[in-house]
């Protein structure tokens, strides 16, 4: 194991900035979201090794899920082929929070326990820590088209911004207890304040930071950027799914979610075709929106108490999602 200060080489990452498209949507994880043509609604689950919550999927480009267990300070890896898992042990006091996959296939995660951004190489169990420089609980990250790693620090209340090539790690001041993160199609940074009612946009060239009022008793908790550049976004406080225009920073529109306004609407994504995938976390249902239509159809889960905290599609079109509080993996198709 190393920390930054030995940092290695992250062979090449120009070469693979081309993949970095901004046409990855989804959660800005890299991976371009796939679209099935039906959903058909079958679910299936998998209880995972370490069941201390676990948590936030994000698939590989090895086509893999890799997962979070946050309270287990551990990162597994779940083969869908195989339908076999793989864990891979932390620094102690990690506690991984979020974690993204780049093209290469190192994994990537937020050290919410140790103020760190952490990368795992999974072929040689590896694991090198970037310190944050003021530290706190770094819990969200993303990718942009060029290929830096932004994330949220929640309590600490800032935007981070980390260069894979140096391991340099920039910082802005925000309030409002920073959650869910994603890139505009115009690279606009864009941000969750939970505890603020609001959502910020971070300009990466000025360091610039504009607010977008969601209404009292909100809660923005998680957003995603579809195919056509529209964000989406769940207000966990009111039970509504919103559409943002980016470019005008405005709210389009504003949609009651199925389970209303106890419902818990919390992650969310987006898949190639433009369908808006987002769960309830109260209800352990998720709905499928169509923008086309303006309809939601709602998918019922087989167990009880899941707790979806982040959920993703991956790049044949699959909705994967963790249930922290069952200890299961599961997957939508």
């Amino acid at each position: 194991m190393t920390r930054a200060g030995s940092l290695a080489t992250l062979a090449g990452t120009v070469a693979c900035l081309a993949s970095f498209a901004a046409a990855a949507g989804g959660s800005n994880y890299g991976i371009v979201p796939g679209a099935l043509r039906e959903v058909a609604g079958k679910v299936s689950e998998w209880p995972v090794p370490t069941p201390q919550f676990a948590r936030d999927p994000a698939p590989g480009p090895d086509g893999n899920i890799y997962i979070a267990v946050m309270h287990g300070n551990k990162i597994a890896r779940f083969d869908p082929r195989t339908q076999t898992f793989t864990e891979w042990d932390l620094p102690a006091g990690a506690k991984p929070h979020g974690l993204l996959v780049d093209p290469e296939g190192h994994v990537w995660y937020t050290g919410n326990g140790n103020g760190t951004i952490g990368r795992l190489d999974p072929k040689t169990g590896q694991v090198t820590e970037y310190p944050a420089p003021s530290g706190g609980d770094p819990h969200t990250l993303v990718l942009d088209d060029r290929g830096a790693i932004w994330f949220t620090v929640q309590a600490g209340n800032r935007i981070g911004r980390l260069d894979r090539r140096t391991g340099k790690i920039t910082e802005y001041a925000t309030s409002g207890r920073p959650y869910g993160i994603a890139i505009d199609r115009d690279g606009y940074v864009w941000f969750c304040r939970i505890g603020g009612n609001k959502l910020g946009r971070l300009d990466p060239a000025s360091g610039k930071i504009d607010d977008l009022d969601m209404g009292p008793g909100s809660q923005p908790r998680r957003m995603a950027v579809a195919p056509d550049g529209t964000l989406w976004v769940t207000g966990y406080g009111n039970g509504k799914l919103y559409k943002v225009d980016p470019r005008a920073m405005r709210i389009v529109k504003q949609y009651e979610m199925p389970a209303g306004v106890r419902g818990g609407p919390y992650a969310v994504t987006v898949d190639a075709a433009g369908r808006v995938w987002a769960n309830e976390i109260a209800t352990d249902t998720v709905a499928l929106f169509d923008p086309q239509t303006e309809r939601f159809r709602v998918i019922a889960l087989p167990s009880e108490g899941v707790g979806i905290r982040k959920a993703i599609i991956a790049a044949d079109g699959r909705y994967w999602y963790m249930g922290s509080h069952n200890g299961r993996l599961g997957v939508i198709e």
